[in-house]
Protein backbone atom coordinates (compact mmCIF):
# COMPACT_ATOMS: atom_id res chain seq x y z
CA UNK A 1 0.00 0.00 0.00
CA UNK A 2 1.34 3.22 -1.09
CA UNK A 3 0.88 6.33 0.93
CA UNK A 4 2.53 9.92 1.10
CA UNK A 5 4.75 11.41 3.23
CA UNK A 6 2.07 13.44 4.94
CA UNK A 7 0.02 10.24 5.69
CA UNK A 8 3.12 8.39 6.93
CA UNK A 9 3.87 11.42 9.33
CA UNK A 10 0.71 11.41 10.78
CA UNK A 11 0.27 7.99 10.89
CA UNK A 12 4.37 7.45 12.70
CA UNK A 13 2.58 10.52 15.10
CA UNK A 14 -0.39 8.54 16.18
CA UNK A 15 1.54 5.30 16.93
CA UNK A 16 4.08 6.98 18.91
CA UNK A 17 1.04 9.29 20.80
CA UNK A 18 -0.80 5.91 21.19
CA UNK A 19 1.94 3.80 22.36
CA UNK A 20 3.27 6.65 24.97
CA UNK A 21 -0.57 6.49 26.21
CA UNK A 22 -0.91 2.99 26.54
CA UNK A 23 2.43 2.66 28.45
CA UNK A 24 1.48 5.08 30.79
CA UNK A 25 -1.81 3.27 31.48
CA UNK A 26 0.02 0.04 32.17
CA UNK A 27 1.92 1.28 34.98
CA UNK A 28 -1.01 3.08 36.61
CA UNK A 29 -3.15 -0.12 36.06
CA UNK A 30 -0.06 -2.50 37.78
CA UNK A 31 0.66 0.05 40.51
CA UNK A 32 -3.00 0.60 41.33
CA UNK A 33 -4.07 -3.61 41.00
CA UNK A 34 -1.29 -4.32 43.04
CA UNK A 35 -2.38 -1.57 45.81
CA UNK A 36 -6.04 -2.57 46.22
CA UNK A 37 -5.36 -6.42 45.27
CA UNK A 38 -7.51 -6.55 41.73
CA UNK A 39 -6.48 -9.35 39.29
CA UNK A 40 -8.67 -7.71 37.02
CA UNK A 41 -7.21 -4.38 36.60
CA UNK A 42 -3.66 -6.35 36.42
CA UNK A 43 -5.25 -8.86 33.83
CA UNK A 44 -6.61 -5.82 31.78
CA UNK A 45 -2.76 -4.83 32.01
CA UNK A 46 -1.90 -7.60 30.27
CA UNK A 47 -4.51 -6.91 27.43
CA UNK A 48 -3.44 -2.91 27.17
CA UNK A 49 0.39 -4.46 26.76
CA UNK A 50 -0.38 -6.77 24.04
CA UNK A 51 -1.83 -3.93 22.63
CA UNK A 52 1.37 -2.37 22.94
CA UNK A 53 3.14 -5.01 20.90
CA UNK A 54 0.22 -4.64 18.44
CA UNK A 55 0.99 -1.09 17.55
CA UNK A 56 4.90 -1.52 18.03
CA UNK A 57 4.63 -4.62 14.97
CA UNK A 58 2.18 -2.22 12.97
CA UNK A 59 4.58 0.64 13.60
CA UNK A 60 7.65 -1.23 12.84
CA UNK A 61 5.83 -2.91 9.80
CA UNK A 62 5.22 -0.11 8.44
CA UNK A 63 9.06 1.33 9.25
CA UNK A 64 10.68 -1.66 7.89
CA UNK A 65 9.00 -1.85 4.69
CA UNK A 66 11.01 1.26 3.61
CA UNK A 67 13.69 -0.48 4.58
CA UNK A 68 16.26 -0.77 1.10
CA UNK A 69 17.92 -4.35 0.51
CA UNK A 70 21.47 -4.72 0.20
CA UNK A 71 23.70 -7.38 -1.43
CA UNK A 72 23.22 -9.70 1.61
CA UNK A 73 19.52 -8.77 2.56
CA UNK A 74 17.87 -9.04 -1.09
CA UNK A 75 14.19 -8.55 0.37
CA UNK A 76 15.62 -6.03 2.99
CA UNK A 77 14.27 -6.41 6.31
CA UNK A 78 10.97 -6.75 5.64
CA UNK A 79 10.53 -10.63 6.95
CA UNK A 80 11.83 -9.24 10.71
CA UNK A 81 8.16 -7.95 11.23
CA UNK A 82 6.90 -11.67 11.05
CA UNK A 83 9.52 -12.79 13.25
CA UNK A 84 8.35 -9.93 15.70
CA UNK A 85 4.90 -10.85 15.84
CA UNK A 86 5.74 -14.62 16.47
CA UNK A 87 7.89 -14.08 19.50
CA UNK A 88 5.00 -11.28 20.37
CA UNK A 89 2.41 -14.18 20.16
CA UNK A 90 4.94 -16.27 22.44
CA UNK A 91 5.46 -13.88 25.26
CA UNK A 92 1.77 -13.06 25.57
CA UNK A 93 1.07 -16.49 25.79
CA UNK A 94 3.58 -17.21 28.90
CA UNK A 95 1.82 -13.77 30.36
CA UNK A 96 -1.49 -15.05 29.88
CA UNK A 97 -0.57 -18.43 31.76
CA UNK A 98 0.68 -16.89 35.06
CA UNK A 99 -2.33 -14.41 34.96
CA UNK A 100 -4.47 -17.41 34.88
CA UNK A 101 -2.69 -19.08 37.95
CA UNK A 102 -2.94 -16.07 39.92
CA UNK A 103 -6.93 -15.29 39.31
CA UNK A 104 -7.64 -19.48 39.50
CA UNK A 105 -5.79 -19.31 43.23
CA UNK A 106 -7.69 -16.22 44.50
CA UNK A 107 -11.36 -17.45 42.47
CA UNK A 108 -10.36 -20.01 45.24
CA UNK A 109 -9.18 -17.74 48.32
CA UNK A 110 -10.84 -14.47 47.53
CA UNK A 111 -9.26 -11.31 48.92
CA UNK A 112 -10.71 -7.51 49.35
CA UNK A 113 -10.91 -4.86 46.56
CA UNK A 114 -11.70 -1.57 46.18
CA UNK A 115 -14.42 -1.74 43.68
CA UNK A 116 -14.94 1.76 43.46
CA UNK A 117 -10.64 2.05 42.45
CA UNK A 118 -11.27 -0.53 39.86
CA UNK A 119 -14.00 1.78 38.47
CA UNK A 120 -11.71 4.62 37.93
CA UNK A 121 -8.57 2.97 36.62
CA UNK A 122 -10.64 0.95 34.28
CA UNK A 123 -12.83 4.21 33.79
CA UNK A 124 -9.21 6.02 32.64
CA UNK A 125 -8.70 3.20 30.46
CA UNK A 126 -11.85 3.16 28.62
CA UNK A 127 -10.91 6.92 27.50
CA UNK A 128 -7.25 6.35 26.55
CA UNK A 129 -8.03 3.29 24.47
CA UNK A 130 -11.40 5.30 22.39
CA UNK A 131 -8.53 8.21 22.07
CA UNK A 132 -6.13 5.77 20.90
CA UNK A 133 -8.53 4.12 18.54
CA UNK A 134 -9.77 8.07 16.83
CA UNK A 135 -6.30 8.61 15.62
CA UNK A 136 -6.44 5.54 13.22
CA UNK A 137 -9.75 6.17 12.00
CA UNK A 138 -9.19 8.54 8.79
CA UNK A 139 -6.76 5.58 7.64
CA UNK A 140 -8.08 2.39 8.68
CA UNK A 141 -10.37 2.19 5.31
CA UNK A 142 -6.89 2.18 3.07
CA UNK A 143 -4.56 0.50 4.64
CA UNK A 144 -4.77 -3.21 6.77
CA UNK A 145 -2.02 -2.83 9.08
CA UNK A 146 -3.75 0.86 10.54
CA UNK A 147 -7.03 -1.14 10.32
CA UNK A 148 -5.37 -3.85 12.32
CA UNK A 149 -4.53 -1.09 15.17
CA UNK A 150 -7.81 0.34 15.09
CA UNK A 151 -9.91 -2.47 15.89
CA UNK A 152 -7.14 -3.85 18.42
CA UNK A 153 -7.75 -0.41 20.44
CA UNK A 154 -11.61 -0.11 19.72
CA UNK A 155 -11.81 -3.67 21.47
CA UNK A 156 -9.55 -2.57 23.89
CA UNK A 157 -12.07 0.00 25.20
CA UNK A 158 -14.36 -2.47 25.32
CA UNK A 159 -12.85 -4.42 27.78
CA UNK A 160 -11.69 -1.91 30.01
CA UNK A 161 -15.22 -0.62 30.04
CA UNK A 162 -16.10 -4.80 31.26
CA UNK A 163 -13.65 -3.95 34.29
CA UNK A 164 -16.06 -0.97 35.26
CA UNK A 165 -18.46 -2.82 35.53
CA UNK A 166 -16.77 -5.77 37.60
CA UNK A 167 -16.00 -2.91 40.07
CA UNK A 168 -19.71 -1.37 40.44
CA UNK A 169 -21.34 -4.95 40.64
CA UNK A 170 -18.47 -5.34 43.74
CA UNK A 171 -19.14 -2.37 44.97
CA UNK A 172 -22.85 -2.65 44.80
CA UNK A 173 -22.78 -6.83 46.40
CA UNK A 174 -19.54 -7.20 47.57
CA UNK A 175 -19.24 -10.15 45.79
CA UNK A 176 -15.33 -10.39 45.63
CA UNK A 177 -15.19 -13.82 43.45
CA UNK A 178 -16.03 -11.32 40.16
CA UNK A 179 -12.67 -9.83 40.45
CA UNK A 180 -10.65 -12.51 39.42
CA UNK A 181 -13.58 -14.18 37.28
CA UNK A 182 -13.52 -10.66 34.78
CA UNK A 183 -9.40 -11.46 34.89
CA UNK A 184 -10.68 -14.89 33.64
CA UNK A 185 -12.29 -13.38 30.82
CA UNK A 186 -10.00 -11.21 30.03
CA UNK A 187 -7.17 -13.78 30.00
CA UNK A 188 -9.87 -15.61 27.69
CA UNK A 189 -10.31 -12.21 25.09
CA UNK A 190 -6.06 -12.15 25.29
CA UNK A 191 -5.93 -15.62 24.29
CA UNK A 192 -8.19 -15.53 21.53
CA UNK A 193 -6.53 -12.79 19.66
CA UNK A 194 -2.89 -14.07 20.80
CA UNK A 195 -3.76 -17.87 19.41
CA UNK A 196 -4.71 -15.98 15.65
CA UNK A 197 -1.47 -13.67 15.76
CA UNK A 198 0.92 -16.79 16.46
CA UNK A 199 -1.19 -19.20 14.10
CA UNK A 200 -0.87 -16.22 11.34
CA UNK A 201 2.51 -15.55 12.02
CA UNK A 202 3.77 -19.04 12.07
CA UNK A 203 2.50 -19.63 8.62
CA UNK A 204 3.84 -16.52 7.34
CA UNK A 205 7.36 -17.51 8.96
CA UNK A 206 7.25 -20.61 6.79
CA UNK A 207 6.32 -18.82 3.99
CA UNK A 208 2.50 -20.66 3.73
CA UNK A 209 -0.16 -18.60 1.33
CA UNK A 210 -0.99 -15.19 3.24
CA UNK A 211 -4.21 -15.01 5.03
CA UNK A 212 -7.03 -13.67 2.49
CA UNK A 213 -5.60 -14.90 -0.70
CA UNK A 214 -6.53 -17.86 -2.54
CA UNK A 215 -4.40 -19.78 -4.18
CA UNK A 216 -7.35 -21.74 -6.17
CA UNK A 217 -8.72 -18.24 -7.08
CA UNK A 218 -4.86 -16.94 -8.51
CA UNK A 219 -4.68 -20.17 -10.11
CA UNK A 220 -7.59 -19.69 -12.50
CA UNK A 221 -7.34 -16.19 -12.73
CA UNK A 222 -3.52 -16.87 -14.41
CA UNK A 223 -5.04 -19.56 -16.12
CA UNK A 224 -7.51 -17.38 -18.18
CA UNK A 225 -4.74 -14.68 -19.67
CA UNK A 226 -5.38 -15.37 -23.59
CA UNK A 227 -2.06 -17.46 -24.47
CA UNK A 228 -1.54 -19.31 -21.79
CA UNK A 229 -1.68 -22.75 -22.32
CA UNK A 230 -0.70 -24.04 -18.38
CA UNK A 231 0.97 -22.80 -15.55
CA UNK A 232 3.35 -24.28 -13.04
CA UNK A 233 5.90 -23.42 -10.12
CA UNK A 234 2.67 -21.42 -8.88
CA UNK A 235 4.52 -19.72 -5.38
CA UNK A 236 2.67 -16.91 -2.94
CA UNK A 237 3.69 -16.41 0.13
CA UNK A 238 4.95 -13.31 2.62
CA UNK A 239 7.62 -10.61 2.64
CA UNK A 240 6.69 -8.81 5.62
CA UNK A 241 2.99 -8.57 7.88
CA UNK A 242 1.90 -5.70 4.70
CA UNK A 243 3.60 -7.12 1.39
CA UNK A 244 3.22 -10.19 -0.53
CA UNK A 245 4.97 -12.24 -3.46
CA UNK A 246 4.47 -14.39 -5.88
CA UNK A 247 6.17 -16.09 -8.59
CA UNK A 248 4.86 -18.12 -11.44
CA UNK A 249 5.99 -19.76 -15.01
CA UNK A 250 3.22 -19.40 -17.79
CA UNK A 251 3.10 -22.03 -20.46
CA UNK A 252 2.95 -19.74 -23.67
CA UNK A 253 3.30 -21.95 -26.80
CA UNK A 254 2.29 -19.64 -29.49
CA UNK A 255 3.04 -16.20 -28.24
CA UNK A 256 5.99 -13.80 -27.01
CA UNK A 257 4.60 -11.32 -24.92
CA UNK A 258 6.56 -8.28 -24.09
CA UNK A 259 7.48 -6.46 -21.12
CA UNK A 260 4.18 -4.40 -21.37
CA UNK A 261 2.33 -7.52 -21.18
CA UNK A 262 4.40 -8.47 -17.74
CA UNK A 263 3.69 -5.12 -16.45
CA UNK A 264 -0.19 -5.47 -17.22
CA UNK A 265 -0.39 -9.29 -15.40
CA UNK A 266 1.71 -8.27 -12.12
CA UNK A 267 -0.58 -4.41 -11.84
CA UNK A 268 -3.54 -6.70 -11.95
CA UNK A 269 -2.66 -9.50 -9.35
CA UNK A 270 -2.04 -5.88 -7.01
CA UNK A 271 -5.05 -4.89 -8.04
CA UNK A 272 -6.98 -8.11 -7.36
CA UNK A 273 -5.57 -9.96 -4.93
CA UNK A 274 -3.22 -7.32 -2.98
CA UNK A 275 0.27 -9.28 -4.31
CA UNK A 276 2.50 -6.57 -5.09
CA UNK A 277 5.75 -8.03 -5.65
CA UNK A 278 5.17 -10.54 -8.76
CA UNK A 279 7.80 -12.64 -10.47
CA UNK A 280 6.76 -13.98 -13.90
CA UNK A 281 8.50 -16.39 -16.63
CA UNK A 282 7.14 -16.98 -19.79
CA UNK A 283 7.88 -20.61 -21.08
CA UNK A 284 7.37 -22.31 -24.69
CA UNK A 285 7.32 -25.41 -23.51
CA UNK A 286 6.62 -26.36 -19.53
CA UNK A 287 8.95 -29.39 -20.19
CA UNK A 288 12.66 -26.87 -19.80
CA UNK A 289 15.76 -27.89 -18.67
CA UNK A 290 14.72 -25.51 -15.82
CA UNK A 291 11.40 -25.94 -15.03
CA UNK A 292 9.89 -28.76 -13.43
CA UNK A 293 7.06 -31.35 -15.11
CA UNK A 294 4.73 -31.12 -12.11
CA UNK A 295 1.41 -28.82 -12.84
CA UNK A 296 0.01 -27.19 -9.59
Amino acid sequence: MTHNPNNTDNHNKAFGFGIALNIIYIVIEVVFGLLVSSMALIADAGHNLSDVLGLLLAWGAALLARTLPTKKRTYGLRKSTILAALFNALILLIAVGAISIEAIRRLINPQQVQGSTMMIVAGVGVLINAVTAYLFVKGKEKDINIRGAYLHMAADAGVSAGVVVAGLLITITGWLWLDPVISLVIVLVITIGTWDLLRDSFLMSVDAVPKGISLKEVEGHLKKIPGVAEIHDLHIWAMSTTETALTVHLVMPDSNPGDYFLKEICGDLQERFGIEHSTIQVEKDAQGANCSADNI
